[in-house]
């Protein structure tokens, strides 16, 4: 089976937290060699522009990229996100090699819009790249960072990347590990299951906003692009990802 599962850059921010979804992912693998890890950086991201006196602006959730911004995200995504996480997976003793969309254009983007700067969309995921280190064993990690067979490299929301490697890879599964309990209905309870259709209607109705209207949608682009079921989960919560293998 080919799984996918995305991180939230909440779970990565702290070396316990890390430490201990890095556990979980290492058990992931050692059961599903086919296991793909896309993870995001967007707090850690906020914090080392703060630190240097730039500002993050957004527009519609998007983080205006700027060349100078182009530079963070090469260093916090692609780099100490990255790679702090590689380190911890290779301590709970999984062989995690760490790559962005950038590698073997393994995602290849297009600027979104200008006023967003290198803000790119994915277009074409190339999965060659993640098929060969899973033939050999290894467990990929990849940065949300994209490019183009031109040179240009882009900032990627990470929900996206998540979708396009899935979509390309033709994961089974798509896992979203967030820092929410799930998908809630009106009365704030969580919701076991949902069609795409039903998720639209959460949407339509003003259920779904913000963050979890992004989430939903990147869902059905990923179902619409031949995923076979995303789940959307607390990250946080114990053992959380044996129990969503084990079809919790």
């Amino acid at each position: 089976m080919k799984i996918l599962i995305k991180l939230g850059g909440t779970l990565l921010d702290g070396d316990a937290t890390r430490q201990a979804i890095a556990t979980q992912l290492t058990a992931a693998h050692k059961r599903n060699a086919g296991t793909v890890i896309v993870h995001g950086g967007g707090k850690q991201m906020t914090r080392f522009l703060a630190e240097r006196n730039v500002e993050s602006r957004f527009v519609e959730g998007l983080r205006v990229t700027t060349d100078e911004v182009l530079d963070a995200v090469l260093k916090v995504f692609a780099g100490s996100v990255n790679h702090t996480l590689v380190a911890s997976l290779v301590a709970s003793g999984a062989p995690a090699v760490g790559i962005t969309g950038i590698d073997a254009c393994l995602a290849e983007a297009e600027q979104l819009r200008p006023e967003l700067g290198f803000v790119g969309k994915p277009v074409r995921s190339n999965p060659e790249l993640l098929h060969t280190l899973i033939g050999g064993g290894f467990l990929p990690v990849v940065a949300c960072v994209a490019g183009d067979r031109q040179g240009n490299i882009y900032n990627v929301n990470a929900d996206q990347m998540a979708v396009s490697c899935a979509s390309g890879f033709q994961a089974n599964r798509l896992l979203f590990l967030t820092d929410v309990d799930g998908v809630k209905d009106g009365g704030g309870q969580v919701i076991p299951t949902l069609t795409l259709e039903q998720s639209r209607l959460l949407i339509a109705d003003g259920i779904a906003t913000g963050g979890m209207q992004a989430k939903l949608n990147a869902a059905a682009d990923a179902l619409l692009g031949g995923v076979g079921e995303v789940v959307i989960a607390p990250g946080a919560a114990p053992d959380i990802v044996a129990r969503l293998l084990d079809g919790e």
